[in-house]
């Protein structure tokens, strides 16, 4: 396979190349979820909270508060948050699927481990207090005196601690948002009697190597691991083995990937994908770097924790899908008070340039967002572009 059959087939297999007309219902976005497996949640806001953003990227414009509706339905939920990828939302009825992972955590000596042992009367206190108040928000737990230390804790108090330990182990879960602040509840008494259990691990590990494969569509065993953040490569190679024996998986060559591949039985290898789109940081086409680099020759790293004179491209890049490739990266920050969607940094990759298609794309984003106008700084070789084709007033950037 040559390596743009393989990027055509990854992307299809990701949900691109359909239409964004903006009719996304919630049964679209249902398969769109469903396709992908998981939603990654990030709380960075400087565009759009990274869960919104798979969703705009393969179905366009479309109402986020369809979404909050089916994450975050409080009768009969059919989604909630685990440690899935990193935190991200998923089927309720995965939950059986992650006893590995919440042995993991219970049994981890670095983390939580020598915290949970020293303060275990703390987390039987935030479980008690859960048991007879119901679901509650870190803020609201009345039973453990605050103590805030800072360090690598990030200034979680007893409290909070407590609370991501349980939820790490799987005795509580998150029973809701208010605004994005957690609100927590015993597993117990939040999700369906029917999902409360553990499948053995390895059969656990193979349907999750079943689902990252046909999520991806064409795989190495590392995007296969990294997909659910298994980190077990020798359990993920024997799932692969035996769906190569089931006739779901079969080994395949890809130009210039120097390593062993497999695709599934269901993947498509389109003529083209007609699409321009952007991306979050954490969408799954990017989200593992090592895959992004090789299908994409995109070599990405986010910049939040960088100092800003160090930035090589801005705060938040996203990434700019042109058809099947990464064009470039677009740093976004939504001005809502005054209503405009600011480019702060725009870049091209490779030296490809679309600056037409980008401009449409950064409109449909702006509108997405109600925003009313878009600004372009000077800051990058895209920028000069993009404000011509959008006809674009422009800002100071102290990068430029």
């Amino acid at each position: 396979m040559s390596a743009a059959e393989a990027r055509r087939a990854a992307l299809a297999a990701q949900g691109f190349g359909g239409a964004r007309d903006g009719s996304a219902s919630a049964r679209s976005i249902h398969a769109a979820i469903a396709r992908m497996g998981v939603l990654q949640i990030d709380s960075v806001n400087v565009f759009a909270r990274s869960h919104y953003m798979p969703l705009f990227s393969r179905l366009g414009s479309y109402d986020p508060a369809a979404l909050d509706r089916i994450v975050f339905r409080r009768r009969r939920p059919t989604h909630v948050e685990y440690l899935a990828h990193e935190a991200a939302f998923m089927p309720i009825a995965d939950w059986p699927l992650w006893g590995f992972r919440r042995e993991a955590v219970r049994a981890r000596s670095g983390r939580w481990g020598g915290w949970a042992l020293e303060n275990a009367d703390v987390i039987d206190r935030v479980k008690a207090e859960l048991g007879e108040r119901g679901p509650l928000k870190p803020s609201e737990i009345l039973s453990v005196e605050r103590q805030a230390r800072g360090g690598p804790w990030w200034d979680w108090d007893h409290v909070k601690r407590a609370l991501e330990y349980l939820w790490g182990i799987g005795e509580v879960t998150i029973a809701g948002r208010d605004g994005f602040e957690r609100v927590y509840g015993l597993a117990s008494a939040v999700l369906p009697a029917e999902v409360l259990f553990d499948l053995p691990r390895e059969e656990a590990i193979h349907e999750l190597v079943r689902r990252a494969a046909r999520a991806h569509g064409i795989a190495t065993v590392a995007d296969l691991d990294d997909y659910y953040r298994i980190r077990d490569q020798r359990a993920v190679r024997a799932a692969v083995d035996s769906l190569v024996v089931s006739g779901e998986l079969s080994p395949i060559a890809v130009e210039g990937w120097n390593r062993p591949a497999w695709i599934h039985r269901d993947a498509r290898v389109p003529r083209a994908i007609s699409q321009a789109a952007l991306l979050t940081p954490f969408d799954p086409v990017v989200w593992f770097r090592d895959r992004a680099e090789r299908v994409f020759d995109f070599a990405y790293r986010i910049e939040i924790y960088v100092p800003g004179p160090k930035r090589r491209h801005g705060y938040y890049s996203l990434p700019l899908l042109v058809d099947d490739r990464i064009a470039g990266r677009i740093d976004l920050k939504a001005d809502r008070a005054a209503g405009i969607l600011r480019v702060q940094s725009a870049w091209w990759e490779h030296g490809g340039t679309d600056p037409a298609r980008a401009a449409v794309e950064l409109r449909r984003a702006a509108a997405w967002q109600g925003l009313g106008d878009i600004t372009v700084s000077r800051w990058g070789n895209a920028a000069d572009d993009l404000a011509t084709a959008l006809g674009a007033d422009r800002h100071d950037h102290p990068n430029a």
